[in-house]
């Protein structure tokens, strides 16, 4: 990654937020499910597809509102 690259992503982290914590959501519950999808249930990976797509859709929202 180009410094300038760096700096826009470093600059668009501080100055969205809700970005930030949608991003940061998102990552915990991939980090989760990694760790424990093999000991997981047909329904609780449903379930974690299910918020997976949620979070993402959240991300998407905070990172294309207008208000940011």
């Amino acid at each position: 990654m180009s410094d300038d690259v760096a700096e826009t992503a470093d600059s668009e982290r501080r100055r969205n937020a809700s970005l930030r914590e949608s991003l940061d959501d998102l990552l915990d519950h991939v980090r989760d499910i990694a760790h424990n999808a093999g000991a997981m249930s047909a329904g609780e990976l449903e379930q974690a597809e299910e918020r997976l797509e949620w979070l993402a859709d959240e991300v998407w929202r905070a990172a294309t509102s207008k208000g940011s």
